[in-house]
């Protein structure tokens, strides 16, 4: 397969995996006219509803690809979020609107990130520079001294593609991850998440909540949000309890029921229960195959910075790619410092900042749990440190300390100032 641009001649670069990361890595490169192939297991854009909140930061980065201002058009913009006990009531309230001089977007988006998938596939469906496999399964992908080669599985029959490069964004337990023979190492929640949407007003049933909110409870904590269309609870299931149980009409109802009285019952428009995960790949990359988000690094929900950390990864990439190509960048420096960087910002960040999320909300020894609602206290009633933390859980921090796609020989810096 050769160019449809001219000026690039090089092989397509392949994405596996048609979700937010899959699809803002194919408008990076796109953009810039590289030719890309984009191959999707399912037939069509995925809907899933799992992820919704994004970033500061991530809102920034989006607008390379000039997508953001349509996302705020229909997201919901969040200036405020809460801390709360389920017996206590509000511990904390942080106010995003301290990073005003820090960021355009001190607050967070709330917007489902079917979305963005949405809006990234009507843009690429007509865009000359890419092509796309849906309803196409990968069986194996293996580098070669110029690029990769992708079998797959599509609707016509088997495919064999040769790419400069491959990018795995295809999820948890990507095809790509396991063709690398790439470890992914971790530990699995005993209990499971369940997400159960509901287009009752829930601000209306429990007086001075705010649109997102983390509620701490030694029995059953919960993660309350607001998007768009619902609001959605989270909450853990535990491992005795069967699937079938959990997600019975009669069980949400209860459940959402002993967050606040509904009169009549919530209207349930969605759920899921998926397992949780702490697992952080070995390595980002083998040769001339790359993996980002969830095939790279896959967390606990509670701090929403999973998909919001795979974008920045596609950035971070994307942007090294792009030098290479254009001939103004080494490729085995550039690929090598992504690798590094990122999954330095998976470990440093994303993991130790979720499993303390996740940890707080649980906490079972009634002093610690005292000590921590005296800490979050303490931390949103100076507004320094409330800064601080809102400039850490927003990835802000992490991005203005590493940068997206950092030069090498600027990152060698970053790397012996930090340690």
């Amino acid at each position: 397969m050769t160019s449809k641009t001219a000026g690039h001649n090089d092989p397509p670069v392949i994405i596996v995996g048609a979700g937010p990361v899959g699809m803002t890595a194919t408008a990076m490169l796109a953009r810039e006219g590289i030719p890309v192939v984009l191959i999707e297991a399912e037939p069509v854009p995925k809907t899933d509803w799992r992820a919704s909140t994004f970033h500061a930061a991530t809102l920034e980065l989006l607008e390379r690809i000039e997508i953001t201002d349509q996302m705020i058009a229909e997201g919901l913009s969040v200036p405020r979020y809460q801390f709360r006990d389920r017996r206590d009531g509000l511990v904390a309230e942080f106010d995003l609107t301290l990073l005003r001089d820090e960021t355009p977007y001190p607050f967070r988006l709330q917007l489902n990130q079917q979305h963005l998938v949405r809006m990234l596939y009507e843009r690429l469906r007509t865009d000359d520079n890419v092509t796309m496999f849906f309803g196409s399964r990968v069986d194996e992908v293996a580098g070669t001294s110029d690029g990769a080669t992708v079998l797959m599985e599509t609707p016509t029959g088997p495919v064999t593609l040769h790419g400069s490069y491959v990018i795995g964004a295809d999820g948890a337990g990507s095809t790509v991850r396991q063709s690398l023979k790439v470890d992914f190492a971790g530990y699995t929640h005993p209990e499971r998440f369940l997400i159960a949407s509901t287009t009752a007003d829930i601000s209306a049933l429990v007086p001075g909540i705010a649109e997102v909110n983390y509620v701490a409870d030694p029995q059953e904590w919960l993660f309350i949000l607001r998007t768009p269309e619902s609001w959605r609870a989270v909450w853990p299931v535990p491992p005795e309890v069967s699937r079938e149980t959990a997600t019975s009409p009669e069980t949400l109802q209860a459940q959402l029921q002993g967050l606040a009285p509904c009169p009549g019952g919530y209207p349930i428009v969605d759920h899921q229960i998926y397992n949780v995960h702490q697992r952080v790949a070995s390595t980002f990359r083998v040769g001339n195959v790359m993996i980002i988000g969830d095939a790279a690094h896959i967390n606990s929900p509670m701090g929403g910075v999973g998909l919001n950390s795979g974008i920045h990864d596609a950035m971070d990439l994307t942007n090294r790619i792009i030098r290479v190509l254009a001939g103004t960048a080494e490729r085995e420096s550039e690929l090598s410092t992504f690798a590094e960087i990122r999954r330095r910002v998976a470990i440093e960040y994303v993991q130790a900042d979720t499993r303390r999320n996740t940890e707080r909300l649980a906490e079972t020894d009634d002093a610690r749990r005292r000590e921590n609602q005296a800490e979050m206290r303490a931390i949103a009633g100076d507004p320094d440190r409330a800064r601080a933390w809102m400039r850490r859980v927003s990835l802000l921090e992490s991005v203005r300390r590493f940068g997206i796609g950092t030069p090498p020989h600027e990152y060698e810096s970053i790397r012996a100032a930090a340690g």
